[in-house]
């Protein structure tokens, strides 16, 4: 029952955890940036775009 109560004092207890705050926004809106940054710098997007193109072609049987 230990287990229970944690969880149940975890939910509704005074150090719960009521979700991610603005370092966490901030972290992943920089990663998103960086990995963005570094396909655009690397050239990928024309690339990354013809090979999802091909695969919908496969699975389409278009041209």
């Amino acid at each position: 029952m230990k287990w229970t109560v944690t969880v149940g004092d975890r939910v509704r207890g005074r150090g719960r955890d009521s979700g991610a705050g603005f370092v966490e926004y901030a972290g992943l809106m920089i990663l998103i940036a960086g990995i963005y940054t570094l396909i655009d710098q690397l050239g990928l997007d024309g690339k990354i775009s013809q090979a999802i193109g091909n695969a919908v072609n496969n699975v389409i049987g278009g041209g």
